[in-house]
Order: structure tokens, then C-alpha cells, then sequence
């Protein structure tokens, strides 16, 4: 049984098999040796660290695995070994150096250059990641703000999205060199120069200020200055729309666990009540409506995978996003749920296949019966009263379950169409079509057979049913029911006003009965039926009503407008007022007032 050993490297904890431990340790004590008089040891051995510390993350399935030999000869593979690279530059510096034998091109990866920055470094930052030079990514940005006026929006998405290349090893990866140790030592000493040069290049520019080489580095060091402030201003822009943009993602995040967690506690509510199916009303109904025969749990479970899971991941995204430092729950579990929601997927496919193809298909059953109605008797139509269903008398698709008469549960259904045809047999009949869906034809004539229809006929009187039955096994399958009354020419038939919802509201098709004909005697013709009880309420509602109305004359000009009707009656409307003129009567309104006079008042004066 091997030791396990706890370690922390550049921040990180790893479990480590001891002997993996020993050759980490042996490793690591070698790079240090190697950089015992190496300027910026310490940088450079805490930057090697930390690249070994993301290798080993990388290779890691979960925080419990331990790390073992192949994980650390493999990460040592790629650092390479101390003696593989020359740390001392004075010793072979007239020497050509040999690259190592296990140095490879590594990929680019995209990160802000804030070293090399005017704003946020997102412009030199793609100019590594294309190898092209900087100038014309800002050329390029320059163009898109003057143009379209997108570059703005753009270089801020960029600016929040790309990350900034902090340490050695990410600015290494930002330029497309491996990470290695002597490329970790390289960059590391080259700003170490860096700084040494911007040192001398200060002294000799305070002892040369009066000379014009003096001017020239005057001018580089106020381009360096400008650089300086423009990369203050804009950081402080920066910071100031991140802490906007952390509000409004903090709120985003809330809304997300809120909808998530809202769901999944809707969804197992939901999913442990199947479990009392057998008690809830109502629920009964969900397994006869399963044709397919599908498992009602299965099918459940299948539902609650596929839409729980995505809205787990939203919980989850929106915990990442309030809470920056919350563990991650592991590749393998990402993976296991992403495993079940494809496998609900796939089963939820098959079941709805299923249950669709239990409709494609529809057979009909049909039962004749004769009944002892000739020309001239009188045939009286009702339905037969019962306690099934609320609403007896008026037709739906809908179905209950209930008990039958035998004492077992049965599909009840109001499914039922009554229409009338002529014949000219002597005898009228009763054809009852009875139609179900199936996956095959067998199946749905199977089904439209085992529907079960009820009707009484005695002394001219007949009496059907509102409803028909099916066994609780035959499903609900788009069950229906058709009833054709064929009468002789010359009989009469009366439909009660319980039959009026299970009419047609129009004939059609030969069918000679109407909803609108019920509790009126109807004699059947060849096409039609006659109902002398119905002419007075035809008649009554065919009566015309004639208005006659005589149009006005009305006519409008620069004096005003003038309305003549037929009986001579004229309307003036002018600067002189409202004069209203018939046969015995004038009326003036002005600004003196109102003036009626008639014909018997004139005369009257005159005398």
C-alpha cells in the first residue's frame, strides 16, 4: 500500500503518490540548483510552479484523484530537464545554443498584452494571436469605429471577454512558445534587461539633455508617457465598466438560480405525486390515454431528466456567478448528466414514436339493425336519461372514467353523431358505426369492436343512449360513434329537444335532419323532410319589412346650404340665419331671436 502525500503547489492542493512526491521534489530542487546565481531566481522557479501545478490540473478527472508517477514524468516531459537548457549566458555566449530535444511549437492561445497597451491591450493581443504587427489591428479598429460603428461595442466585448496575460507561462502561450523552463528563464531575464535599459537609457538621457541625442530620447520618453497615461485613463474606465458589468451579472446570476431552482422543486414536487397516482383525482386518466403502454414511471423519470438537467446547469451557472470561487462539480458529473439528458432525449424520441403510431391507423365497425317503422307511422327519437356525466345532453369529445354496470371501470364517452337518410326499403333501420385508431389495422378494428352501444325500441319509441362504453384496456384511441337512422319515404319522425347537440346544425352528405328541427314532426321525402309545424315560424321569419324613405335635396354653395324635401319643405341655412319653410308653417332664427308663424295666424291678422 502506497503513501499519499498532501502538497501545495503554487496555490494548489494535490494528493501525490510518495514516490511520485520524491521525483517532484528531486525535480524541483534540480531547477532551483540550476538557478542558484540566475538574476530573478526566485520569479522564475515560482513561475516553473505554477506551470506544473496547471499540468497537473489538466490531467486530473476530480479533486480526489492522486497523482502518481505517469502524471509527473509526463509534466516533466514537457517542462524538460535542468541540464537540457544553458542558465549561465556568459559562459557560452560566443556559442550557439541547441534547442532541446523535446521543444515543440505550442498553439497560441488568446490573451490581452497589457505590457504592450494604449487602452486594454486587446489590439496587441490579437496581433500575437495572427502574427501580424499591432498597427493594423489599430488601423483596423480605427476603421470599424468611423464606419459601421461596431468597433466600439466590439473592442468592449473583447476587452471583458479576453482575459489578460498575467504570468510567464501565459504570456509564453499568448506569443505561441512552449512553457518550458528555458523559455520561462528567457522571458523572465528579458525583463529583468528591460528594466535595466530603461534604467541606463534615464541616466544617460539626465547626462546627455543639453546634446540632441538627448532630444531624441526626450521624444521617446514622452511617447512613453503619453502610453503611461493613456493606459491609466483608460484602466480607470475599465475598472469602472467591470463594476457595472459585475451588477448586472450578479443579477443575471440571481434570476437564473431563482428560475432554476423554482423548476427543479416544481419538477420534483411533481415527479413524487406520480407516486400517488392511484389517489389523486384525475390521475387515472394518464394511463388511458397511454396507448403506447408505456410505464407511467418510466416515462416520468425520462421527462424530469431531460428537462431538470438543463435547468441543474442554469442553477449551477448562475451559483458560478455569484459565488467566483465555488468548486466545480467535476468532469466526470458534467459528463453523467450530459450522458442522462441525451439518454432521456432519446427514450422520450422513442416513446413519443411510439404513442403516435397507436394513432395511424383507423378502422370502423358497423352494426345494422332493423326496426319495425313503415311508411306512415311515426318514429319518436330521445335520449335515455343518465347519472354518468354532468352535462347528459350535450355532446363533446371528452371521456370520464367510471364503474359500468358489471361493477368494472370503463371509458365513458358522449362521442356520438346522429344523422337521418331516406331509404326506400319498407322497413326502416339503425346503422351504429362504431370507429377507434390503432397502430395497425388489426389494432384499431380491434378497438371499434370492443366499443359497446346501447338503445331500446318499443311501440314506435326509440331510446338511445348518450354515451358509449370501452374497457379500460382498449385505451383512449379517438373512439367514436355514428348513428344512421334510415326511414321509409312517407314516415314521420320526431327528434326531442335532448337530441338537438347530437344533430348536424346543417344538412349535407344525404342527411335530411337538422338541429334546428327537433320537437317538430318531420315527413321524410326522396331528399328532404317536410314540416308543416315549422311553416309559421318560416314564414314569421322570411317576412320582408319595407321602409320607404324619401332622400332630401341638399344643396351646398357660397350662400349657405338649402334642404328641400318631397312635401316642399325647405330648410335655409345662411348669413341671414335658419329659415325653416312648409305648407302652414315658417320658422326664422336670428340674431333678434326665434319667429314660428303659421297660415291661420296671417289670415287672422289680415281681418
Amino acid at each position: 500500500m502506497n503513501k499519499t502525500v498532501n502538497i501545495n503547489l503554487a496555490g494548489i492542493f494535490f494528493h501525490i503518490d510518495e514516490d511520485a512526491y520524491l521525483k517532484l521534489q528531486r525535480y524541483l530542487e534540480a531547477i532551483k540548483r540550476s538557478f542558484t546565481d540566475s538574476q530573478g531566481r526566485a520569479e522564475i522557479i515560482a513561475d516553473i510552479e505554477a506551470r506544473i501545478a496547471e499540468l497537473f490540473s489538466e490531467r486530473l478527472q476530480n479533486e480526489r484523484q492522486v497523482i502518481g508517477n505517469k502524471e509527473v514524468d509526463e509534466v516533466i516531459s514537457i517542462m524538460g530537464q535542468p541540464e537540457d537548457y544553458l542558465v549561465d549566458d556568459e559562459i557560452f555566449e560566443d556559442e550557439p545554443q541547441s534547442a532541446p530535444a523535446n521543444k515543440s511549437r505550442a498553439s497560441k492561445k488568446l490573451y490581452r498584452d497589457t505590457d504592450n497597451s494604449y487602452i486594454g491591450g486587446v489590439s496587441a493581443g490579437l496581433a500575437h494571436y495572427f502574427g501580424i504587427d499591432v498597427i493594423w489591428i489599430r488601423l483596423t479598429w480605427i476603421l470599424l469605429v468611423l464606419g459601421a460603428g461596431t468597433g466600439i461595442l466590439l473592442y468592449i466585448l473583447l476587452w471583458i471577454l479576453v482575459p489578460e496575460a498575467k504570468t510567464t507561462a501565459e504570456k509564453l502561450m499568448m506569443t505561441g512558445e512552449p512553457v518550458n523552463i528555458s523559455n520561462i528563464e528567457k522571458k523572465i531575464k528579458d525583463g529583468f534587461d528591460s528594466v535595466s535599459e530603461t534604467v541606463s537609457g534615464v541616466a544617460k538621457n539626465v547626462s546627455d539633455s543639453v546634446s540632441g541625442a538627448a532630444k531624441k530620447v526626450d521624444v521617446k520618453k514622452q511617447g512613453n508617457k503619453i502610453k503611461s497615461s493613456s493606459r491609466t485613463f483608460f484602466d480607470t474606465v475599465a475598472d469602472v465598466i467591470m463594476f457595472f458589468f459585475k451588477i448586472i451579472a450578479k443579477f443575471i446570476g440571481l434570476i437564473l438560480i431563482l428560475i432554476g431552482a423554482s423548476t427543479l422543486i416544481a419538477l420534483i414536487v411533481g415527479w413524487f405525486s406520480l407516486g400517488a397516482i392511484d389517489v389523486i383525482p384525475g390521475t387515472d386518466l394518464v394511463g388511458i390515454v397511454n396507448a403506447g403502454g408505456t410505464p407511467v414511471w418510466l416515462a416520468s423519470l425520462l421527462a424530469f431528466l431531460a428537462v431538470g438537467i438543463p435547468f441543474f446547469f442554469l442553477f449551477y451557472l448562475g451559483l458560478r456567478i455569484l459565488i467566483t470561487n465555488l468548486k466545480s462539480i467535476g468532469k466526470i458529473a458534467k459528463l453523467s448528466l450530459l450522458g442522462l439528458w441525451l439518454f432521456s432525449i432519446i427514450g422520450l424520441t422513442i416513446i413519443t414514436i411510439k404513442e403516435v403510431s397507436e394513432h395511424a391507423y383507423n378502422e370502423h365497425y358497423i352494426e345494422k339493425m332493423t326496426l319495425e317503422t313503415k311508411a306512415n307511422d311515426t318514429l319518436m327519437v330521445s335520449f335515455a336519461d343518465n347519472d354518468i356525466f354532468k352535462n347528459p345532453f350535450y355532446r363533446s369529445n371528452d371521456f370520464k372514467v367510471a364503474t359500468s354496470e358489471e361493477g368494472k371501470k370503463a371509458i365513458f364517452s358522449k362521442d356520438l353523431r346522429i344523422q337521418v337518410k331516406s331509404t326506400t326499403d319498407s322497413l326502416a333501420f339503425l346503422r351504429i358505426e362504431k370507429s377507434a385508431d390503432g397502430r395497425n389495422y388489426e389494432k384499431a378494428l380491434d378497438r371499434a369492436k370492443n366499443i359497446e352501444y346501447s338503445y331500446t325500441f318499443n311501440n314506435q319509441e326509440l331510446v338511445l343512449d348518450p354515451y358509449f362504453t370501452t374497457p379500460v384496456s382498449n385505451k383512449y384511441c379517438e373512439q367514436e360513434v355514428l348513428i344512421t337512422l334510415y326511414l321509409p319515404v312517407g314516415s314521420v319522425v320526431y327528434f326531442a329537444k335532448n337530441t338537438e347537440s347530437f344533430l348536424n346544425y346543417r344538412t349535407h352528405s344525404n342527411n335530411i335532419v337538422s338541429s334546428n328541427q327537433v320537437s317538430h314532426y318531420l315527413t321524410v321525402d326522396s331528399d328532404a323532410v317536410i314540416c308543416d309545424t315549422c311553416e309559421t315560424e318560416e314564414d314569421e321569419e322570411n317576412d320582408d319589412i319595407e321602409i320607404n324613405i324619401d332622400m332630401p335635396q341638399v344643396k351646398i354653395n357660397d350662400k349657405g346650404i338649402e334642404i328641400k324635401t318631397g312635401d316642399n319643405q325647405i330648410l335655409k341655412i345662411d348669413e341671414n340665419g335658419i329659415n325653416g319653410n312648409s305648407e302652414n308653417v315658417r320658422v326664422k332664427i336670428d340674431s333678434t331671436g326665434i319667429n314660428i308663424t303659421s297660415d291661420k295666424e296671417t289670415e287672422e291678422n289680415k281681418d
